[in-house]
């Protein structure tokens, strides 16, 4: 296969099979600017500790910092703990990023090994091909109705213990 699709294709190419467990999700409907702030935001994180930070955003009591895509963002007080000020509850978002740990979770356990030795080493959001649909406009024009999909690819990697 080319560069596109395959089921094996991994961003993360300097390791040994042995010592990562990974997952990835192609063609989510979800916004592409939110999953990469979810993603940058769970990096490092974790397994258990990005389970509740993500359920946490669900019921607002944590937020989303938006570093990249800001433009626009309003401010919100639970993003001084990322040491910024724009901050979001990207709900849709942090539902597909719980559904994709608990696969990678899953992956772990299939592989017999424990995924409280693991932390969220690599994660990548990618942009999927853009959903084009139609509205109508007045006048008799038709303009395009665009959707922004996501892959998500994520690695856990074992995690470094401190001497």
């Amino acid at each position: 296969m080319g560069k596109g699709g395959g089921s094996h294709h991994y961003s993360l190419k300097n390791f040994e099979s042995g010592e990562i467990i990974r997952a990835k999700a192609s063609n989510l409907t979800v916004k592409f600017k939110n999953m990469v702030e979810v993603a940058s935001a769970i990096r490092k994180m974790t397994i258990a500790r990005a389970n509740a930070y993500l359920k946490n955003v669900l019921d607002h009591k944590e937020c989303v910092p938006f570093r990249k895509f800001k433009s626009g963002i309003g401010k919100c007080r639970q993003a001084k703990q990322f040491k910024t000020v724009n901050g979001r509850w990207p709900q849709n978002a942090a539902k597909c990023m719980i559904d994709l740990l608990k696969n990678v979770v899953a992956n772990c356990e299939f592989y017999g090994k424990d995924p409280a030795d693991y932390i969220i080493g690599h994660i990548q959001v990618s942009q999927a091909a853009i959903s084009t649909r139609r509205t109508y406009r007045a006048h008799g024009r038709i303009n395009p109705y665009t959707r922004h999909l996501s892959h998500v690819q994520v690695v856990l990697t074992e995690k470094v213990v401190q001497k």
